[in-house]
């Protein structure tokens, strides 16, 4: 047998990562999807499989290259997803048993979500619609179909970008219901507005969504404003309803099993973008709402930050059968669990806890649930949880084929007090094949370089789920220190707030702590070859640290925030993610603004720098790194600025196959030449 080895950049291309999973109510029939970089490693595959209810007889069930989002009928008899063809999205549905599959929706600007309705006859489907009923402006195709006229681009919003969706193209996101049977489609929302998350009623008689919708002669522009309401209207778009006062950001929702409640996240703006999400009970006819999240400092969603899943989202509230309780997954501490509510809003009972990430739950057919968890040491697989007997039995073993073959490097958590009274969680890898009695803890002799790495948000979380990026490193011969300073998710409302004004502050510090106290502790660390990286706001830091202190001798800053003036009027977040965070504007609190931007003290730089950036960055846009290049290398500094074509801020979790093993191994290979 071959000795085992540790990862590299190129094993990205074996991953298999699962998910979406969906039990069928007639047979427990559990789908889900396994996404796979294609054979020419220029894209993904995305395969929908169906098991049967014991986990067994698993085989793929659709042959599209591109299948999501799979949801079966109420009654078991057929199965909805999405595919996409030619760069559109549609609706396709195939027999329980197998067969052809047809596409049903025809929708022009194609399908986003979708959900059945109870009687399984209809569904209700998220779809764009143009703004003003005609083409937005662009670069357009002419009549022929073969050439393309460019057009200019009229703009009059001031939230006219997203990161990975590019300009505004003048369309707004609407739902409709689809018959299941024909395809055609009825608008039941419409307006100069964008409908959210949606859910049926029971009986299907309603709908429920999230919006914010202009009031008849309101002046206030929605772009500011940064908040949603739920609403209810009859299955025809009818008798339409607002539940809550417009004061808060609606995340999903779900009905009670009566039709006489409606269970949903939410965001009250308490502590603006640093707000914990928590779960609110509101009557489906209006009136005041519930919190059923009694502790104050707990976090409702998924907010565990990782480099295996893009855009997931945290999944719907689920009610009880009876309607008692509602379960909803929760971030603490590092990791990803289940708890259940009392609907009376009486209290909690966690179901799922430990060392590990919970990302994806749907109901299964006997009472329990189907999950999908990650941990430190496995991208992702299915199990069956029973909560009555908290029983687990794994469904999945999506990357144990290959996976066996390497060495992985566990995490070890510890805690650090610091100087002003916080609590600090970290954690540290060492290097694969790392034997403790070689490091003779004199001199450098038998020591480690050893990397520090800094999440992005700020306000996520590292904690107990695979991370490529660490692993690699650890098996080229680093250990790894990471740790959630204050900003980070999981560790109460007042931790999470304690970074908005004071960037490069408190935070700094405790990363600076943590580094002390891992040398303290750790007697393998070689202080004199420390790196450091990070990503989004852990660039932001990043570049903050070089500026502010010596001790790195190698530093790779990626998709950062070097100067927070520029920053407020080209990001497609950055007015109100400035004010929010820093605490001015670009033209009132200039100073203040350049007093947190790592630009202003980059002549104090002396740290060799990497610069990883995307050229399609809209949330951090690269002109951040092309302003900390050149000041550098006007400088002499040691940098270099490495771009990714067509890459967005999301390149290291779902970006080019391709692109993604190009940074890593240039973040390997810069620690190499410097450690």
């Amino acid at each position: 047998m071959s000795e085992k080895r540790g990862l590299t950049a190129e094993d990205l291309y074996r991953f298999v990562w699962v998910g979406a999973p969906d039990v069928s109510k007639a047979d427990g029939r559990i789908v889900y999807t396994e996404r796979t970089v294609n054979e020419n490693r220029d894209g993904y595959l995305t395969k929908i499989r169906v098991m049967d209810a014991n986990g067994e007889s698993d085989f793929a069930f659709t042959s599209g290259e591109q299948d999501s989002s799979p949801s079966w009928s109420p009654d078991g008899g057929k199965l909805a997803f999405i595919r996409k063809r030619d760069d559109k999205r549609q609706i396709w549905l195939i027999p329980a048993n197998g067969g052809e599959a047809r596409v049903l929706t025809d929708l022009p600007n194609g399908a986003g979500s979708f959900k059945w309705s109870p009687d399984g006859l209809q569904l209700l489907v998220s779809s764009e619609v143009d703004a003003a009923g005609e083409e937005a402006a662009g670069e357009q195709q002419s009549g022929d179909g073969k050439e393309k006229e460019l057009r200019e681009t009229v703009i009059d919003r001031i939230r006219y970008k997203s990161d990975g969706g590019g300009l505004w193209n003048g369309k707004r996101n609407h739902l409709f219901v689809v018959d299941a049977s024909t395809g055609e489609a009825q608008a039941v929302t419409s307006g100069g507005y964008d409908a959210g998350s949606f859910a049926w009623s029971p009986d299907g008689s309603r709908f429920a969504f999230s919006a914010y919708i202009p009031e008849e002669g309101e002046e206030n522009d929605p772009d500011f404003l940064l908040v949603s309401d739920l609403y209810v209207a009859d299955a025809d778009g009818g008798n339409l309803r607002k539940l809550t006062g417009s004061d808060w950001g609606i995340g999903q929702m779900a009905w009670s099993p009566d039709g006489s409640k409606i269970a949903f996240f939410a965001s009250d703006q308490s502590y603006r973008n640093a707000t914990l999400s928590r779960l609110y009970l509101i009557p489906a006819e209006g009136g005041e709402a519930l919190c059923l999240v009694g502790d104050r400092d707990l976090l409702v969603g998924n907010y565990v930050v990782g480099d295996m899943r893009s855009g997931l989202g945290s999944p719907d509230p689920l009610f009880s059968e009876d309607g008692s309780s509602v379960y909803a997954l929760f971030t603490s501490r590092g990791s990803a669990g289940l708890a259940r509510f009392a609907a009376d809003g009486s209290g909690h009972e966690v179901l799922m806890d430990g060392d590990r990430d919970v990302y994806q739950l749907t109901p299964d057919h006997d009472g329990g649930f189907i999950v999908a968890i990650s941990d430190a040491l496995n991208p992702g697989d299915l199990y069956r949880f029973l909560p009555g007997t908290k029983e687990e039995t794994r469904l999945t073993d999506a990357n144990g084929s290959w996976l066996g073959e390497h060495e992985l490097s566990a995490p070890e958590a510890f805690w650090v007090d610091t100087k002003d009274g916080w609590k600090v969680h970290g954690w540290i890898m060492k290097p694969v094949g790392f034997d403790s009695e070689d490091a003779d803890g004199g001199g450098s002799a038998g020591k480690v370089p050893t990397i520090l790495e800094i999440h992005g948000g700020p306000h996520m979380m590292y904690g107990h789920t695979f991370m490529h990026e660490f692993q690699l490193l650890a098996s080229k011969g680093y250990a790894v220190i990471f740790s959630n300073p204050r900003g980070g998710h999981g560790y109460g409302q007042e931790f999470v707030n304690a970074c908005r004004g004071d960037y490069g502050g408190g935070d700094y510090r405790d990363l600076m702590e943590t580094v002390d106290y891992a040398l303290a502790h750790y007697d393998f660390i070689d202080e004199s070859r420390l790196g450091v990286t990070g990503g989004s706001y852990g660039g932001f830091m990043t570049n903050w640290i070089v500026g502010h202190t010596d001790r790195f001798k190698a530093a790779v800053t990626q998709r950062s925030i070097s100067n927070w003036i520029s920053f407020y009027g080209v990001s497609d977040i950055g007015f109100f993610f400035t004010e929010d965070q820093i605490g001015g504007d670009a033209w009132q609190d200039t100073e203040l603004l350049w007093k947190h931007s790592p630009i202003a003290y980059v002549q104090q730089v002396r740290t060799p720098l990497l610069i990883l950036h995307g050229e399609q960055d809209l949330r951090c846009p690269i002109e951040q790194a092309e302003q900390l290049f050149t000041a550098l290398k006007r400088l002499g500094r040691k940098t270099r600025l490495v771009r990714f074509p067509g890459a967005s801020h999301d390149l290291s979790r779902g970006g080019h196959p391709s692109l993604r093993v190009a940074r890593l191994s240039h973040i390997a290979g810069w620690m190499d030449e410097y450690l």
